[in-house]
C-alpha cells in the first residue's frame, strides 16, 4: 500500500511492518511562562524546557502517558508573569518556563523555570533573571536599567540583560527535524519597555511592547511571552508546549493512541505529534 509521505494521514493506515517497536525518539517540550506586566517593562517570559533524545524503550502492551502542557497567562495591572506547564511523555518530564519579573525583588523567587523568566529594574538595584534547569534551558536576562527588562532564556541560550534605552532579547531556541522538517522550538520573550527599546522574542517567543502589551508566544512551541511596557499592559501569554515521538514506518503502528494525535510518515519514520493531552499504547 503507497502512501503520501509529506502529509498527515490517517490512523488507520499501516505500512509492512517487521514487527512492535522497542525503541522510540521523543521531543518533549514545556509550555513557556508569560511576561511580566512590568512597572517600566516587564521581563520576557522563559521558554519551557526541552527535552530529546533516541533510544527510549517502550513496553509493549503499556500505556504511556502524554501530557502537553499549557503556556503561562499574561496578566495585567503590574503582575509578575506565570509560568508554564510541564509536558510528560512517559518517564521523561520538562519543566514549565519562568515567568517574567515586574519589579525589582520578587519574593516567591519563582522566575525560574525549564528556561528562567527575564528581569525586571523599578526601584532599587534590579532584578537579576531566572535560573534554567540544567539539560532543558538557560537563564533569563537581568533587569539592570530602569524602564527596561531582561529577556527570557531559551533552550538554546540566555536572555540578554537590559541595557540603556534596549531591553533584552529573548534567548534562542533549539532545532529539532523530527518531524522531517527542521524547526525550531523553546524561544524566550523580550523584556518589555516602557517607551521605546523593548525586546524580541524568538523561536516562538513574543516581542516585549514598548508601552504596550507583550506579544503572545506562539501555540506548541514552548516559547516565552513578551514582557508588557508597563503596570497597564499585560505580559504576553506563554505557548503551549508539544509532544512528539518517532520511529521507523516499518515497525507496526501503536495498537491505541488518544489525544489525537497528528500521524505523519517521512525520511522512513512514523511521527506521532500531540498537541493536546493523551496516550500511547504499543
Amino acid at each position: 500500500m503507497s502512501a503520501n509521505l509529506g502529509g498527515y494521514i490517517s490512523a488507520t493506515f499501516n505500512p509492512l511492518t517487521s514487527g512492535v517497536t522497542s525503541t522510540v525518539e521523543y521531543l518533549v517540550v514545556a509550555g513557556g511562562g508569560s511576561g511580566g506586566a512590568g512597572n517600566g517593562g516587564g521581563g520576557g517570559g522563559g521558554a519551557g524546557g526541552l527535552l530529546t533524545a533516541a533510544g527510549f524503550a517502550v513496553a509493549t502492551g503499556s500505556s504511556l502517558t502524554i501530557t502537553v502542557g499549557a503556556g503561562g497567562a499574561g496578566l495585567s495591572s503590574g503582575n509578575y508573569g506565570t509560568p508554564g506547564n510541564n509536558s510528560v511523555f512517559s518517564s521523561i518530564t520538562s519543566t514549565g518556563g519562568g515567568r517574567g519579573a515586574y519589579y525589582s525583588t520578587d519574593p516567591s523567587g519563582s522566575y525560574n523555570g525549564g528556561s528562567g523568566g527575564g528581569g525586571n529594574n523599578q526601584g532599587t538595584g534590579g532584578s537579576g533573571g531566572g535560573t534554567g534547569v540544567s539539560g532543558q534551558g538557560f537563564a533569563g536576562g537581568s533587569g539592570t536599567v530602569l524602564a527596561q527588562g531582561g529577556g527570557g532564556g531559551g533552550a538554546g541560550s540566555v536572555g540578554t540583560a537590559s541595557a540603556t534605552s534596549v531591553s533584552g532579547n529573548g534567548g534562542t531556541g533549539l532545532l529539532s527535524t523530527i518531524t522531517g522538517t527542521n524547526v525550531q522550538y523553546a524561544g524566550g520573550g523580550g523584556g518589555g519597555a516602557s517607551s521605546s527599546g523593548a525586546g524580541l522574542g524568538v523561536a516562538g517567543g513574543g516581542n516585549g511592547g514598548n508601552n504596550t502589551v507583550g506579544v503572545n508566544a506562539t501555540a506548541n512551541t514552548g516559547g516565552g511571552g513578551g514582557g508588557g511596557g508597563n503596570s497597564s499592559n499585560a505580559g504576553g501569554n506563554g505557548g503551549s508546549g508539544i509532544v512528539i515521538i518517532r520511529y521507523p514506518a516499518t515497525q507496526s503502528a501503536p495498537t491505541a493512541t488518544t489525544g489525537s494525535p497528528q500521524i505523519r510518515y517521512a525520511d522512513g519514520y512514523q511521527i506521532y505529534t500531540w498537541t493536546s493531552s493523551g496516550t500511547v499504547t504499543f
